[in-house]
């Protein structure tokens, strides 16, 4: 109640002060505008007694363009006016926000001082000591920032352990409170340690939708929503909440200040300036400090629509809620690739990196780490250079047990532009992906001295849920800015095959269909080839294309053939010119009710094919 009390001073403070400053900025403008009018005037009348004599035409221009002066000056006044109260609005606002960030840490300090006051009588009441097999008691002051000595993953391992106290967290959220104790007792009442008391605040925020909260406009400090009208008026953020919580829930908790790698940043971009300010916590539990980002863990409702009303539980059963589990005690040394805060302690990493070293980071997005994927190269940057032949190759590497599962897709466009092709000739085509062993390459060639802007998305899916031709969402895990300084070398675009990876790696994947001649993407070949599958499932039909630049795909189908015996499939193509080419594979799963089309719809009873694999193919004499 003394810290409601606080707050309701603090908030009249600021309803006065904006009351103030509103009513100065108007008798300011008002003042102007009478001084403007004034001079207008009387410029209008002197003119008139020199032009009193003149026929009427002309005092009625001159009466004409009295009036539209005076009309701009109104217009003017106005817009001075409207600036000046958002320029006005953003300073109050900033010192607001500084003034809630101040009282809660001090009313933070009180509570944690508080429960440490009560959970000492209750120990020294209760006789209960320590002896030297039982974990340490929660520390009564907050600690220094250090790395934390085990991971996340020696925390937890599945965020499903957390399934019981996530449900209460959502079920606290469909209610409204009158006091954060009332609140923050209905969250941490029934957890078992410092780490479900964080959990449970923190998907309370991910699932309380707090941006989307409909506010009265005369809100009071004891009324169930009064108790976020810091959301409302936009002086406490997520981040400043969270810390509040926590510390009624007897948890330290800071609230870090950086930058981050936000909405409309792109890699190669340099933190000159405040556009990607940024702030995230950090609260001590399991024996360390750990960093959390409510606000980047925030996901939609799914079927929003259905949210139910406050006090209404009636659908909370059918509702699932989504958030990203990434932003909850995340490791530091994968934080760093998004946050980078003011104070280098609070990297909490063993050898803090600088400013520099962040904006080099490659642009990674949570995706990256909730598939486990990782940089092959250590020295890859978020900005590639291409060398002389304008090549440039990005390789991301996967955990053995996502390698049947994830599929890659990119996109290539200029970087300043928002221009996608080249010469009539998409970007995508300069871009060669392909799948080696658990590595997936990107190889760019650059058509054109310039910059460009790689992005790379990812999915996982099993091969049955490809092949059943459902549209796939791929969401970004990462991107690159490619600088080719000059071009020495003139790019041609890759033949136009079907889009996605290069290599047999897919058809192995998809089908169990096993190279038996190459393994790789591209074959060196002479006038003609030989390519060798084995089967290791029973599969029904096959055709394979051959693609050229420049000539029509129908001409050279003549050029193709494949034959089936037991168990081998051979393709035999023979070249009609040297250059280089694109091979197509299809095939499709024996005995099933339904086929599939190239372009990934199903269709019954039609013998389509789904694309298999391909091959990039130089033909030369000389091989």
């Amino acid at each position: 109640m003394k810290h409601r009390q606080e707050e309701d001073d603090l908030y009249r403070k600021f309803s006065k002060h904006r009351e103030e400053e509103n009513r100065r900025i108007r008798e300011e403008i008002q003042d102007e505008w009478e001084r403007e009018l004034e001079r207008l005037t009387s410029r209008f009348q002197q003119e008139m007694q020199v032009k009193k004599r003149r026929p009427d035409a002309e005092i009625g221009a001159l009466t004409l363009r009295h009036q539209q002066e005076r009309a701009d000056l109104e217009k003017n006044m106005t817009l001075r006016r409207d600036k000046k109260k958002e320029s006005l609005t953003r300073k109050m606002l900033e010192h607001e926000r500084a003034a809630t960030a101040a009282l809660v840490e001090k009313q933070s300090h009180e509570m944690m001082e508080l429960i440490q006051e009560r959970r000492s009588e209750y120990m020294a009441a209760s006789s209960i000591y320590l002896d030297g097999e039982e974990a340490p008691p929660y520390p009564a002051r907050a600690p220094a920032p250090q790395p934390p000595l085990v991971s996340k993953f020696h925390i937890y391992t599945d965020p499903a352990e957390f399934a019981d106290v996530d449900k209460i967290a959502i079920s606290v959220a469909q209610e409204d409170q009158k006091t954060f104790t009332d609140l923050v007792r209905q969250l941490v009442g029934r957890c078992a340690s410092d780490v479900e008391k964080a959990r449970t605040i923190f998907r309370w925020i991910t699932v309380k939708n707090l941006n989307n909260i409909q506010f009265d406009e005369n809100l009071r400090g004891d009324s169930p929503l009064g108790l976020l009208r810091g959301i409302k008026h936009g002086t406490e953020s997520y981040h400043v909440l969270f810390k509040r919580l926590c510390s009624y829930a007897g948890l330290h908790c800071v609230v870090i200040k950086g930058y981050s790698k936000s909405a409309g940043y792109q890699p190669g971009v340099r933190f000159e300036d405040n556009r990607f300010r940024n702030s995230w916590n950090a609260v001590y539990v399991a024996g360390a400090w750990r960093f959390v980002q409510c606000n980047w863990g925030a996901r939609h409702l799914v079927n929003a629509k259905d949210a139910p009303k406050p006090g209404n539980r009636g659908k909370s059963d059918s509702l699932r809620y989504e958030y990203d589990d990434h932003y909850f005690l995340t490791d530091p040394r994968e934080f760093i690739y998004e946050f980078y805060p003011l104070q280098p302690d609070w990297q909490l990493l063993k050898t803090p990196i600088t400013l520099h070293d962040f904006e080099e980071l490659p642009f990674v997005r949570s995706l990256f780490f909730r598939y486990g994927l990782y940089f092959s190269d250590p020295n890859t940057k978020a900005v590639m250079f291409t060398d002389s032949t304008g090549a440039a190759t990005m390789r991301i590497a996967m955990p053995a047990h996502m390698q049947s599962s994830l599929i890659f897709h990119y996109n290539l466009k200029f970087y300043d532009t928002e221009g996608d092709g080249f010469d009539g000739v998409s970007l995508k085509r300069f871009v060669m992906q392909s799948v080696v062993g658990n590595v997936v390459s990107f190889r760019v060639h650059a058509p054109c001295s310039g910059a460009f802007l790689l992005d790379i998305f990812a999915n996982a899916v099993t091969p049955r849920e490809y092949l059943t031709g459902e549209p796939m969402k791929f969401k970004s895990v990462c991107k690159f800015k490619i600088c080719c300084a000059e071009l020495q070398t003139v790019m041609v675009p890759l033949p136009d095959c079907a889009s996605g990876e290069w290599g047999p790696t897919k058809a192995t994947r998809l089908f169990g269909l096993v190279p038996i001649t190459h393994q790789e993407a591209l074959v060196f070949a002479g006038r003609e080839l030989e390519i060798q599958f084995r089967m290791s499932r029973p599969l029904a039909d096959f055709m394979a294309t051959l693609h050229k630049n420049g000539v029509d795909e129908k001409r050279l189908s003549k050029y193709v053939q494949q034959n089936v015996s037991d168990d081998i499939v051979t393709f035999y193509i023979t070249f009609p010119e040297e250059g280089q080419y694109g091979l197509d594979i299809y095939t499709r799963e024996r005995g099933g009710p339904t086929a599939i089309h190239q372009n990934g719809s199903t269709e019954k009873e039609k013998h389509l094919l789904t694309h298999c694999c391909k091959y990039l193919i130089n033909s030369s004499k000389r091989n």
